[in-house]
């Protein structure tokens, strides 16, 4: 049989509990992940009460207020807490989220917070983005055009325009592509839901000139086949997007290309 052993220190350990002043009387408990890569210990999780009467309506708000009143350590990205700049994404409840627009009323007992799965931990709630936005760069996304640039702006039309709703919408805060087990297992080659729904929201841009280039470079068994329409980031996407319709869409104009 087969045996697995996690790396060590990756075991999560029990952490500091901060009890609720005196004489709050709605206490919620938030069990949040701690690490700390200068203290070449275990991640722990970190038990903060909270009195909801005193705090505001999103997991962002107790956040704020744990750093602010109870530990000045924890670490978090946070930026403009109207769920649009896509900062504050993170695993709340067990599902990726922002932290921003999760209210703390629809979690039931205790709010565990965790960082975004299957990403580097550079502290605490902050991960490193570095390999996924590497890997949106190399979709250049970008209107691509060989035509002259007109005086004013690149025309469209409104049924053209209309074929963008449910892409541009897109934050690139991560929560579907770190929901892929497809991008978990081949996260170095598979591009993931949120560049591939980039990437559709280019290729159908009336303006662009380089659809053909940009699909020859999607045609590829790992870039873009490796999705195998688990569903999990529509399911999670915090906007309501469905990269993996997107990415049917991609494969469907392939087929065509080649007909």
């Amino acid at each position: 049989m087969a045996k697995f052993t996690l790396p060590k220190n990756s075991r999560i350990q029990p952490g500091n509990e901060h009890p609720a002043p005196d004489g709050a009387r709605r206490i919620k408990a938030f069990k949040v992940y701690r690490y700390d890569p200068e203290a070449a210990g275990n991640p722990r999780l970190d038990v903060f009460e909270l009195d909801l009467d005193d705090c505001g309506p999103m997991v962002l708000d107790a956040l704020i207020k744990i750093k602010t009143e109870q530990d000045t350590s924890l670490t978090f990205r946070r930026s403009c807490r109207e769920g649009v700049c896509g900062s504050c994404a993170m695993n709340v409840d067990g599902r990726n989220t922002l932290a921003c627009t999760k209210a703390i009323a629809e979690v039931a007992g205790d709010v565990a917070v965790y960082p975004l799965p299957h990403m580097a931990v550079i502290k605490d709630l902050v991960t490193d983005f570095t390999h996924f936005f590497a890997q949106y760069e190399s979709i250049r996304p970008w209107l691509q055009t060989d035509s002259p640039a007109p005086a004013r702006e690149w025309p469209q039309a409104p049924e053209d325009r209309a074929k963008l709703d449910g892409l541009y919408e897109c934050i690139l805060c991560a929560c579907c592509s770190t929901a892929c087990p497809s991008y978990w297992w081949n996260p170095e080659r598979f591009l993931g839901p949120a560049t591939l729904l980039q990437a559709y929201r280019w290729l159908v841009d009336s303006r662009d000139e380089h659809a053909g280039e940009r699909l020859h470079e999607l045609e590829d068994p790992f870039r873009l086949y490796r999705c195998h329409t688990i569903m999990n980031c529509a399911n999670t996407c915090p906007k309501g997007l469905n990269p993996a319709k997107a990415i049917a869409e991609i494969k469907k104009s392939l087929v065509e290309r080649h007909l």
